[in-house]
């Protein structure tokens, strides 16, 4: 019995991480973590996460939990397959030495059991912003909307040609931030889902596909992105609004297929 308990010890445990930068607040962090259902102010609670923020030493500090994953996805990510957390935290180090604009990683943790993954947590700081992408889309009138998308199409022009593909590009994914000179910065958040390498034209294209279902932003980001990659106007923006009508159709489908399995 007693051989078997040690056995069982071996398998379960966590798995915490934090950047050298953030270590005097280290015990903080963990603290935040362990006391997650009772400790900060909810900032999003959703069916697959919960976000969270709480003050420490003068830092506001934003925790994302992930929901415990199904049963084979909490052995793959146990044994064979990096976390949500931990590629949260990895990508978010390789966006900044990029200079890709997003919040400052802090820490992850993972907690497992002799069946896998459980929870897992990133810890980043809280980026202030002033608005995501979604206004611009719900707000036609927000001012300078046709200045600050121009802006956004020039910043996914700049992380594209870092070799990053952003696979949720969607509209509450990057934190946009005025600044008081007038400009703006960006933010990508959500960084679990992302591909590092060239990327073709085709890619490029594709990447705007989910952000929007609204023709005219389209006709102002591709003549923003046909100015950076130096091409013809009607041509990028014919091959975007193409991947806009692909990405919709597969979109519609799977929500009709939602709705008749309800059912």
């Amino acid at each position: 019995m007693i051989i078997y308990l040690q056995q069982v010890q071996i398998f379960m445990g966590k798995n915490f991480q934090i950047q050298d930068a953030f270590k005097p607040i280290e015990k903080e962090v963990k603290v935040f973590i362990k006391n997650f259902e009772f400790e900060g102010k909810s900032i999003y609670k959703g069916s697959r996460n919960e976000l969270k923020t709480k003050e420490i030493d003068d830092l506001v500090v934003n925790i994302k939990r992930f929901k415990t994953p199904h049963f084979i996805n909490r052995i793959a990510y146990r044994w064979f397959r990096k976390s949500k957390a931990e590629r949260s935290f990895l990508y978010a180090n390789i966006l900044l030495r990029k200079q890709v604009g997003t919040p400052k990683p802090i820490a992850f943790q993972e907690n497992y059991n002799p069946f896998g993954l459980l929870q897992s947590y990133y810890v980043s700081e809280q980026q202030t912003h002033d608005l995501t992408f979604r206004e611009l889309i719900n707000q036609t009138d927000y001012p300078n909307r046709e200045k600050i998308l121009r802006a956004f199409t020039v910043f996914t022009f700049h992380f594209h040609n870092q070799g990053v593909f952003f696979l949720d590009h969607s509209p509450g994914n990057t934190l946009i931030e005025i600044k008081t000179d007038g400009t703006y910065a960006f933010y990508l958040v959500d960084l679990n889902r992302m591909q590092f390498k060239i990327l073709t034209y085709e890619e490029r294209l594709k990447n705007f596909a989910r952000l929007t279902p609204k023709k005219e932003m389209y006709e102002i980001m591709a003549d923003e992105y046909a100015k950076c990659l130096q091409k013809e106007y009607q041509e990028v923006f014919d091959g975007m609004w193409n991947e806009v009508q692909l990405f919709r159709r597969k979109f519609n489908k799977k929500q009709e297929l939602k709705k008749k399995f309800k059912l």
